[in-house]
């Protein structure tokens, strides 16, 4: 996944950083009568985005935004509803075998792409083997794909995909707009797929600029929306426009004037103002998938001790920190995995937190025993400093404030808690080339499989997001995903363990996708990924 650094916020990616609360559906006047009314046909939906698009295309990417732009312009082969149930997309129907190893898919007739390419199993095949091939910078959409032994087109409207192992998180992968599918004689043709995208979704892409924004156009002929959409045909939008807003008072201003009619990433400190506004409303999903943490890099320096990266998570104080930058708003996490996550283990929860004295502890056990004239621990002459590295571009101010709090917090047991601040160039060289202590960032998806995405080797940076840099957990992760229901919950289970167990990261909150939108906006919906879904939305006159 794109994996941008502080995915976990809402200003990267992935992968944006909002409030956790729960959904809110609705109210009032908005959940009556108008949302039972005829939905309104055309006009234009404005939506200010507090993150750049960095990369339009979708399977090259993990980023969140373009997670919610490209929605609307790629089809998935399943859906997925907010019941988490499955549903038919440009698949009709389905069979897996009995060990989830072989998957045949029976495509509906008569689709195109917005390029009038026809949409048949060897443009679904043509699309899957590009995410695979090593060529093709696809790590997180190759991840949703699993191990993958082949593919075959065996028709043109049947496709087949083998393993050869059993992989059960397939379906789920499917339905993210990350493994969309896109017209095999656009991808064919075009030289960089950065900032274009051909699917047959209900939108086309008129354009994309990196630092302004994209716009979207209706397809008159679109007639096979998802299995859990409200309707078939043609989105009600006659377009789109995505604007990249990235100052709060901007988004804010543009909303209460009605220049825009949705925003996204709403500041703590006006989350109330918007909701009390008798014109707004504020909605809010709560992510499923990994929590925002810090992830401690056992490679290296400090943290290669597990009593020391356990002394770093003692000595931060999760709730009085996500408090301070987000002003009650948020939900502080009490696991890697977020609650509404397949196999999240609420008994994680009682097996660690906030304890200086335990740091204190830990710290002398570990050698760290004496402190030079400014409290900082030291041990055969070295400072314990540990740098905290992040892409100052994509990182909001509550999230430098919930920092600054934490740095405050550790430097109570003696840690030298660094901020260190680059650019997006900056960011990824650091990664690759594991100069870093530890990063922060959150992934969403419904799927407990997203822990290998986070924590297998085979997926440490350049390959992927696996910062921790530990190999411990790859049995168990590879395992889990071709193990039947009760083995996976035991898993997954013993992974969350281990993770908070031996420090390998510090959970911070739940993050959340929140919009604020005029109560004019109707019909909207949500993907299992907390993304929102504008398919079936429209506005009041």
């Amino acid at each position: 996944m794109t994996v941008k650094p502080f995915k976990t916020f809402p200003r990267r990616n992935p992968i944006a950083v909002a409030l956790a609360f729960s959904l809110l559906a609705f109210a009032g006047t908005q959940a009556s009568a108008a949302e039972s009314a005829t939905p309104v046909e055309g006009g234009t939906l404005t939506v200010g985005l507090a993150t750049d698009t960095a990369i339009i295309d979708p399977s090259i990417t993990g980023s969140s935004i373009t997670a919610v732009i490209t929605r609307n312009l790629v089809d998935s082969l399943v859906g997925q509803a907010e019941d988490n149930s499955f549903a038919p997309w440009l698949a009709e129907r389905w069979e897996i075998d009995g060990d989830n190893s072989v998957y045949t898919f029976h495509l509906r007739q008569g689709v195109t792409f917005s390029d009038g390419t026809p949409l048949d199993a060897a443009a679904v095949k043509y699309n899957f083997d590009r995410i695979l091939d090593p060529k093709t910078t696809s790590s997180y959409a190759k991840s949703l794909l699993g191990p993958v032994d082949k593919i075959e087109a065996v028709d043109a409207g049947t496709l087949v995909i083998h393993y050869n192992k059993p992989f059960a998180p397939l379906l789920q992968g499917l339905s993210l707009p990350y493994l969309g599918i896109q017209s095999p004689t656009y991808l064919q043709k075009a030289t960089s797929t950065t900032n274009t995208v051909v699917g047959s979704g209900p939108y086309i892409l008129e354009s994309f600029v990196k630092g302004s924004g994209s716009k979207l156009t209706r397809r008159a002929d679109y007639n096979w929306g998802p299995g859990y959409a409200k309707h078939t045909g043609p989105a009600h939008f006659n377009g789109i426009d995505f604007k990249y807003l990235p100052e709060s008072s901007v988004r804010l201003g543009a909303l209460a004037s009605g220049q825009v009619q949705a925003i996204d990433e709403v500041p703590p400190a006006n989350y109330r103002s918007v909701q009390g506004d008798e014109k707004l409303q504020v909605v809010t999903r709560e992510n499923p998938g990994v929590n925002s943490s810090y992830f401690l890099n056992t490679s290296k320096g400090p943290f290669q001790d597990a009593k020391v990266r356990q002394a770093f998570q003692s000595a931060v104080n999760g709730a009085a920190a996500v408090k301070a930058a987000y002003l009650g708003t948020l939900k502080p996490a009490d696991n890697i995995l977020g609650p509404s996550t397949l196999y999240y283990d609420a008994g994680v929860a009682g097996t660690w937190g906030f304890d200086l004295a335990k740091a204190n502890k830990l710290l002398d056990e570990a050698g760290w025993t004496k402190k030079d004239a400014e409290g900082i621990r030291t041990k055969d002459g070295q400072r314990l400093t540990v740098h905290y590295v992040y892409d100052s571009a994509s990182v909001g101010a509550s999230n430098v404030t919930l920092a600054q709090a934490v740095q405050y917090q550790v430097r109570q047991a003696g840690f030298d808690f660094q901020l260190d601040p680059v650019d997006a160039g900056g960011y990824t060289a650091r990664a690759n080339s594991n100069d870093y202590d530890l990063v922060s960032f959150f992934y969403v998806r419904a799927e407990p499989d997203i822990l290998r995405t986070v924590f297998h080797s085979a997926y440490v940076p350049p390959n992927g997001s696996d910062y921790v840099r530990v190999t411990s957990l790859d049995e168990k992760l590879s395992k889990a995903i071709g193990a039947s229901d009760a083995e996976r919950k035991q898993l997954y289970g013993e992974i969350q363990s281990e993770i908070v167990g031996q420090a390998y990261a510090v959970p911070l909150f739940v993050a959340a996708y929140q919009l604020g939108a005029s109560k004019k906006l109707h019909g909207l919906s949500w993907a299992t990924n907390a993304k929102p879904l504008f398919y079936d939305a429209w506005l009041e006159p």
